[in-house]
């Protein structure tokens, strides 16, 4: 079952139950699914974590302006589209795949950072967030 059957079938699943927050947010989320599709773009992981990171963004926001009461939905939603997310990486795995990706690519200090960040990106696939993944590259490369 791909992603957006999931979705799809998680969204009528809520509906039927009643949980129209639920309900709602999962709309949004196979409506942004449905339109990459349409555009050509099969990557539906790369939605998922472009609609997590616009949820986390907006919560930072809500919380910066003093309104931690229109945050909180936001989290959940954001916490809602993980799930459907493979797992993150935990900080040791991720900290090995960049020394591999660091040594693969060959870059030696702060200014190959960009080479070292494409080729650990290309090891990780999804499976991180791309902060956590430059701050650890940075603190390879002494940069």
């Amino acid at each position: 079952m791909t992603i957006d059957e999931t979705v799809k079938a998680d969204m009528t699943a809520a509906m039927k139950s009643g949980d129209r927050k639920r309900a709602s947010a999962l709309r949004l989320v196979l409506s942004e699914l449905q339109r990459s599709m349409k555009d050509g773009d099969g990557d539906q992981q790369a939605v998922l974590r472009r609609e997590r990171k616009r949820r986390i963004e907006a919560a930072d926001q809500f919380e910066a302006a003093g309104r931690p009461e229109l945050a909180a939905p936001e989290r959940e939603e954001a916490l809602m589209i993980e799930a459907y997310l493979p797992a993150e990486l935990p900080d040791d795995q991720l900290r090995d795949l960049v020394r591999a990706a660091v040594a693969a690519s060959g870059a030696s200090g702060p200014a190959d950072i960009g080479t070292a960040m494409r080729a650990t990106m290309e090891q990780v696939a999804g499976r991180a967030d791309g902060k956590r993944v430059n701050a650890l590259v940075r603190e390879e490369l002494g940069g």
